[in-house]
């Protein structure tokens, strides 16, 4: 669930303009206020690079301060004791960024859990990704409790159990006894100290991965649900609107998005394809390299389990990809049939500059 700026468009007079770039390149305020100044001069389309020329705030510092001011205001919103705002305020807008995957509630648990144990912010960064993978378990484990704590304590109990190496595995239960907040989850953890069965666990499959590579792939198109998260009524019921990149999705008189995709197997062997865009970080499989944004094609006739696949399933109300070690009792909604990457292009310009040749 990442935090982006908003596309509405603002008018700033020159006035305007001119007080928050003198506010900025002064640093009035606190980095809240920069966040949120960087913001306004964004959907006024001042570009991030003028920004920088203008105020020494460089564009990846520009983002997070503003993804970062987006999660203190939600915090802000689930009216946390006001000593956690005064530590989020700290600065602690690394930290802040790295809870933008977690929802309003879950953003609010991870700051105080984050106040309490001093977290800096790769290490907050690990936290919400327990906390999120926690959260989207079908339901919690036996003797752990859904608080932010017993999420990241489970996530250490469980890896710990099938590792062998005793160094590493001390090192996860003494982590797992320092995140854990209720007195079950700790003697779980405990019990580790004793007992050296090691636990082999199915390892998840490969994500079906690709990315474009030629541009005449592109050969079939496949209704765009919209933006995970997404719910089960927009899962089942799709139209189109506008074509935009990077996946050239195109425009028709209707009321949803459309997206031309490569006839590889898999895609035409499909009857009845849907796709979902989400940022990379969202899948249930962390991907190498840096986030980005891709799409999940998903087969909607599919309900039989396979442990070699992901599948869509709806949990709280809202749609989720999960992998399944055994057959679920949740109805499946369809299955991940691929999960695509955006074309790679090494140098832009060669494609809208004509050929240059020798005589």
């Amino acid at each position: 669930m990442s935090e982006n700026p908003q596309d509405t468009s603002l008018e700033l007079s020159n006035a305007e303009l001119s007080e928050i770039l003198r506010s900025l390149l002064h640093k009035e305020g606190s980095w809240i206020d920069w966040g949120k100044k960087c913001q306004k001069l964004q959907k006024a389309g001042y570009p991030s690079q003028d920004i920088f020329e203008q105020t020494g705030f460089q564009a990846s510092q520009q983002n997070m301060i503003i993804v970062a001011a987006q999660v203190y205001d939600s915090v802000l919103q689930a009216n946390v004791p006001e000593d956690v705002l005064a530590y989020c305020r700290g600065p602690r807008s690394d930290v802040l960024y790295e809870f933008r995957i977690l929802n309003q509630n879950q953003r609010a648990a991870a700051v105080e859990l984050a106040k309490e144990k001093r977290l800096e912010a790769d290490e907050a960064k690990d936290v919400a990704k327990a906390i999120q993978e926690f959260y989207r378990l079908s339901q919690v484990p036996a003797d752990f409790t859904k608080v932010a704590g017993d999420a990241v304590a489970y996530q250490c109990w469980k890896r710990a159990r099938q590792i062998k190496d005793l160094q590493d595995r001390s090192r996860l239960i003494a982590k797992g006894l320092k995140f854990a907040q209720s007195a079950t989850a700790r003697q779980a953890i405990e019990r580790l100290l004793s007992d050296f069965t090691v636990t082999s666990s199915r390892s998840a499959p490969l994500i079906p991965l690709h990315r474009l590579e030629e541009e005449e792939e592109l050969a079939r198109v496949v209704p765009v649900v919209g933006q995970y998260p997404i719910t089960k009524q927009a899962l089942e019921s799709v139209d189109a609107i506008v074509a935009e990149e990077p996946f050239r999705t195109i425009s028709y008189s209707g009321s949803g998005m459309m997206v031309p995709l490569p006839g590889w197997q898999a895609v035409l062997k499909a009857k009845d394809p849907v796709a979902v865009l989400c940022k990379s970080e969202q899948l249930p499989i962390n991907l190498s390299g840096n986030t980005e944004q891709v799409l999940v094609i998903i087969e909607r006739t599919v309900e039989q389990w396979d442990v070699n696949s992901y599948f869509v399933v709806e949990q709280d109300n809202q749609v989720i990809f999960k992998w399944f070690e055994e057959e679920p009792t949740l109805p499946l909604l369809g299955q991940i049939i691929l999960v695509l990457r955006p074309k790679r292009i090494l140098d832009e310009n060669n494609l809208i500059e004509p050929w240059q040749m020798d005589d």
